[in-house]
């Protein structure tokens, strides 16, 4: 999984150069318009099935086949009712160049559901190689494209054109590597049995839907294509990282969480797996903080410099989320579906009062409703979560303190060090690699002095590779002891 995150940032990094370097802010925005509902179709196709075929202990035909067919289902009817929808969308937008690119990613649905059943079985299976060979070829594919028809002048179409590839070629490699085929048979008994969870599922990744996309949607109404643009290259340097960090986490605990089941031991693994996520997203995000007017300019181009502030301002954001990414696969596998509906309900209704506080402020402003709702519910999620598995949210924040010190240390660091040769006239290119090698540097030694427990960690995982154990899934386990975590300090 990390080998497959690596390159796929790298991918995803080299695409987003070549498409910020031959599209303007405009044909970025127009493009995301599309993308904001186009977006539902991993959300609606799926129904919540995916999770009820990971989470349950034991699995029928019935269920598997019947999963199928209602996804079949919705991704036909989602197709064409995405279609008809083009036109009303656009005029929403007052964009009628809209209207052509949702209309062909609405193909996005039907392309998304002959998959759905078949990947859910390889993580239940934890054929974790699998899904992530699948994921790199994907990738590879989709931003071949989008930068051949970036380059070619396509316009907002190398993006659309790039959603789709990676959307039609994991499904094949899915059915290519799964030896599940489904039957020609669908139980309502089936279904109704799968429905209480899935309903807690679905809505909790509508609402999620939402709350991520509803900031495109109301600057692209209000703002403008060429704003939302901006807005979207800051969101992809810095959430779309931080997700492609944490959500394979996620994914590869979740079926672990279901098989273990019992809250001690999950929160054993949980405050060890956050502490190696903390490790990455930490300095990922403080460091781009502090580098964010070089990178953009340096990387982009000077005609992106309306995404710094807000780059800077969901830096936070993209903090928050990968610290508490595996906090939904918890709740999932222990069936707090309803909880995390609940949390994900009040979280989504904030949201949009936090987007719609900042949208007079332009897109700096509906960054900053989007911060200060974040960090407001943020001990809620902990408190939720820790809960659920027996744990005091104390030890959970010790399991993170080194990392985090390391990480604000790093970056005062850095600021000081660029304000220096700010003023010693050194040209930009050479200071965004000198401000990353020092901040490097700095966070490597100052995390094995807070956290030494990282470096140990590590050599367990490095072990236990070499070795093929998973000493998490067998005997017992206890829950941490505070005493030997670090400690917390002033955070």
């Amino acid at each position: 999984m990390a080998v497959s995150q690596a390159a796929i940032q790298i991918l995803a990094f080299v695409t987003a150069i070549v498409i910020a370097r031959f599209l303007s802010p405009f044909e970025v925005g127009l493009a995301a318009e599309a993308l904001v509902f186009a977006s539902l179709a991993l959300v609606i196709v799926d129904f919540g099935f995916a999770s009820v075929l990971v989470q349950r202990p034991a699995l029928s035909e019935d269920d598997r086949s019947t999963a199928f067919w209602a996804g079949m289902f919705l991704g036909v009817a989602l197709t064409l009712i995405g279609i008809a929808a083009s036109w009303p969308i656009a005029s929403i937008y007052g964009e009628p160049e809209v209207q052509p690119l949702f209309a062909v990613l609405s193909l996005a649905f039907l392309f998304t559901a002959p998959g759905i059943v078949q990947g859910a079985l390889l993580t239940r299976d934890l054929a974790f190689r699998s899904l992530e060979v699948r994921t790199i070829i994907a990738t590879t594919m989709s931003c071949a494209t989008g930068i051949g028809l970036a380059i070619s002048g396509a316009g907002a179409w190398a993006i659309v054109a790039q959603d789709l590839v990676i959307t039609a070629v994991s499904t094949l490699l899915l059915w290519r590597a799964s030896p599940w085929r489904p039957q020609r048979r669908f139980s309502m008994r089936s279904l109704r049995g799968m429905a209480g969870y899935t309903g807690n599922v679905f809505g909790t990744r509508v609402l999620a839907w939402g709350t991520i996309n509803l900031d495109n949607f109301l600057i692209g109404r209000f703002v403008g294509a060429a704003q939302l643009g901006a807005y979207t290259l800051a969101y992809s340097a810095v959430i779309m990282p931080a997700t492609r960090i944490a959500t394979p986490i996620a994914h590869v605990f979740f079926p672990a969480f279901s098989r273990v089941s019992e809250p001690a031991r999950i929160a054993t693994m949980w405050t060890r797996a956050n502490r190696m996520v903390a490790l990455i997203i930490v300095p990922s995000m403080l460091g781009l903080i502090a580098v964010a007017p070089e990178f953009v300019r340096v990387v982009f181009g000077e005609k992106w410099s309306a995404a710094i502030p807000v780059i800077q301002i969901l830096a936070t954001v993209g903090l928050i989320q990968g610290l508490f990414a595996l906090n939904a696969p918890i709740l999932q596998a222990l069936d707090r579906t309803s909880t995390l509906f609940r949390f994900t309900s009040a979280l989504s209704a904030l949201t949009v009062i936090g987007f719609a506080a900042g949208l007079p402020w332009g897109i700096e402003g509906v960054a900053v409703g989007f911060l200060v709702v974040s960090v407001a519910t943020a001990p809620v999620y902990l408190r939720l979560t820790t809960d659920a598995v027996g744990l005091p949210a104390s030890v959970w924040l010790r399991s993170v303190a080194g990392v985090l010190q390391s990480g604000i240390a790093m970056m005062l660091i850095v600021l000081g060090a660029r304000e220096l040769l700010v003023g010693a006239g050194v040209a930009e290119g050479a200071l965004l690699a000198i401000l990353v090698v020092l901040g490097a540097a700095v966070y490597l030694g100052l995390v094995l002095w807070r956290d030494p427990e990282v470096a140990a960690e590590i050599g367990r995982l490095r072990e236990r590779r070499r070795s093929g154990a998973t000493p998490e899934l067998e005997g017992e386990a206890e829950l941490p002891n505070p005493a030997a975590l670090p400690p917390a300090g002033d955070l």
